[in-house]
């Protein structure tokens, strides 16, 4: 698409992100609009200028491994009770607690949230997996073979992290706290 100005080519890529309801990364940009990576990158740049003052509501934003149009940070505080998910509950102490335990930790099994929580874990698991904020990832190669669980995609964009090293990092109490036990099994 040589004969595109720097404009259309932006022009095209806020297009694409408009009508994408899911975060599309660079490579499914470049597809969908026949632009290389180079001149998607150069339009993203551009739309983060454009976008870039108090006119807009909303830019282009890295969530979920992709690129979405999203409201900026400081109005979503203010839409999101009436344009959030109408399904999308807040989650519970208890919800969090074993999210977090899986997000720092992951993978990590059943049992190992258990001894980490002090509690039952199963039915805050169910709940976690129903909402796809985590997934199964496989089984441990340790006697009994307990299933391990780690974050999604859908846990990224409910926290609006791009990725999984964006979290917040530990003190040493909590990374005490989080460790897994290497004698566990579940």
């Amino acid at each position: 698409m040589d004969d595109l100005s720097t404009e259309d080519r932006a022009a095209l890529i806020s297009a694409i992100l408009f009508l994408e309801s899911e975060p599309i990364d660079e490579a499914g940009l470049a597809r969908l609009s026949g632009l290389s990576h180079e001149e998607v990158a150069e339009a993203i740049s551009r739309l983060a200028v454009e976008y870039d003052n108090e006119v807009h509501g909303f830019a282009p934003m890295r969530s979920g491994g992709g690129w979405i149009f999203a409201p900026k940070l400081e109005l979503w505080e203010k839409l999101k009770d009436h344009y959030g998910k109408k399904n999308e509950a807040k989650l519970s102490r208890a919800a969090m607690e074993t999210l977090s335990i899986v997000a720092y930790s992951q993978p990590i099994t059943r049992a190992e949230i258990e001894a980490i929580r002090g509690v039952s874990a199963d039915g805050m698991i169910r709940y976690l997996l129903s909402r796809e904020l985590v997934k199964e990832l496989g089984k441990k190669d340790v006697p009994g073979k307990p299933m391990q669980y780690g974050t999604t995609q859908e846990f990224l964009k409910y926290f609006k992290l791009n990725s999984i090293s964006e979290l917040p990092p530990l003190s040493e109490i909590e990374k005490d706290r989080f460790a897994k036990t290497e004698g566990e099994q579940g």
